[in-house]
């Protein structure tokens, strides 16, 4: 049920892009839309409190119809506080937000390393670890397809009690992050929200508004590199995990291998938006680009043993590294993160462009998620290269096109209209 319950959240999150985001951020604002949105995800660790197709299937919809708003708001959120921050001192608002996206991916990349340390510390405990045969192994990594599907003693559930204790602690940790963004968070877009709600625009308008953004080129062609970010993303949680680190060392090391995952993510997301400063996108996609390159062509090769246990490690260590030029921003001039960048090329339409972002990467998941139990590993490796180099020769397009146009910014405006551009870029509301 465990890919099937993703496949739906996914497939929400995509319906929910359409045309949550800009009615729940208009009518809430963003800080309102944050906490309820949150809610939603608590409401999912408590679906698999009580296992089963109606609770998962019905908790993964909630969930993902609360996923895409979100994480626009969240986007949008730090978008208009970055542009304020900047105002007050006298700085460029690109740079600014830019800062504030790193300072909270390094945050948030830094939730894989905790949540599965307190996996792995409390699924540690299960007396049931057995050793995997030699049988067993032969099937791991790519080659074959006899593993698809395969019930070994590797997959083996653990014990009910460890898992409500994981789940009774995950929605703990919800709950409160609910409560402190209620009572601490400040209301930046209050005064916009209460103007929409007074004057309310057509639904139909703001409905299409998501759509209406495809009708930009550099969204049409940036839409395979963001799905790309599912792509990659759905691998290492769905395939890795499974058909190598499930497989040859057993589901209770899963999560220490993700928390290397997590934490070189975290890392690289705040160090690379300092170093784009001085490399430029450019070699920052270069990076990213010949990291899972190199990861997918030896993944196609490697039949993982425990006794390579560093190589179990290497692999989400340079998988992280790369996500976090794909997930994280740098320097506003420099952009090479898919919220920094979308933010730039269409600070005029933000809601409806990270709205855009969270639906097309939504898609990538949802096809990743949806073929994992359908074709051999060495073709889901095959489509994820392919997927990575379309992606990039598309995103020299849009290089090519941000050279010879580039999108009019906050600091290119002349000095006497740069007031006029922040107002603009902090008036959410005008799509």
């Amino acid at each position: 049920m465990g890919v099937a319950s993703l496949s739906v959240i996914y497939a929400a999150i995509i319906v929910s892009s359409m045309f949550l985001p800009p009615i729940l951020i208009k009518n809430l604002g963003c800080k309102w839309t944050i906490v309820g949105s949150m809610a939603c995800y608590v409401a999912y660790s408590f679906g698999n409190l009580a296992p089963g197709w109606a609770s998962l299937m019905t908790t993964s919809v909630i969930l993902g119809l609360g996923g895409s708003p979100l994480w626009s708001a969240k986007c949008t959120y730090l978008t208009i506080s970055g542009n304020m921050q900047a105002a007050k001192d006298n700085k460029r608002g690109q740079d600014v937000v830019n800062q504030y996206f790193g300072i909270f991916f390094l945050i948030f990349q830094s939730s894989a390393v905790w949540g599965n340390l307190m996996s792995s510390l409390i699924f540690g405990q299960d007396t049931e670890i057995t050793k995997i045969p030699e049988e067993d192994l032969q099937l791991c990594g790519a080659g074959t397809c006899e593993y698809m599907g395969s019930n070994t003693t590797n997959t083996t559930r653990p014990a009910t009690e460890l898992v409500n204790i994981l789940l009774g602690s995950y929605i703990s940790v919800g709950i409160l992050a609910m409560i402190l963004v209620a009572v601490f968070l400040d209301n930046l877009d209050r005064a916009e929200s209460q103007a929409f709600r007074e004057n309310r625009d057509p639904f139909w308008t703001v409905f299409l508004a998501t759509f209406k953004q495809l009708t930009d080129k550099r969204q049409i062609l940036i839409i395979p590199l963001t799905m790309y970010s599912g792509f990659e993303q759905g691998f290492l949680a769905g395939d890795y995990t499974k058909y190598y680190v499930t497989c040859a060392l057993g589901i209770h090391m899963v999560g220490y291998v993700m928390i290397c995952f997590g934490a070189t993510n975290s890392l690289c997301s705040y160090a690379f938006g300092k170093l784009s400063q001085y490399t430029g996108r450019a070699a920052l996609f270069g990076l990213a680009t010949v990291s899972n390159f190199c990861c997918i062509i030896s993944l196609l090769f490697w039949k993982p043993h425990p006794d390579q246990m560093a190589v179990f490690f290497v692999f989400p260590a340079l998988w992280g590294m790369a996500d976090a030029v794909w997930q994280t921003q740098t320097n506003g001039k420099h952009f090479a993160s898919f919220p920094a960048l979308y933010g730039i090329l269409f600070h005029n339409h933000k809601e409806a462009a990270f709205a855009n972002y969270r639906l097309w990467e939504s898609v990538g998941f949802v096809i990743a998620f949806a073929y994992s139990n359908f074709i051999c590993l060495d073709v889901k490796l095959y489509v994820l290269l392919s997927v990575l180099i379309l992606s990039m020769v598309l995103y020299a397009w849009v290089e090519y096109e941000e050279h010879k146009n580039p999108t009019a910014r906050e600091g290119s405006a002349p000095e006497k209209e740069k007031e006029q551009v922040v107002e603009n870029c902090i008036a959410q509301t005008q799509l």
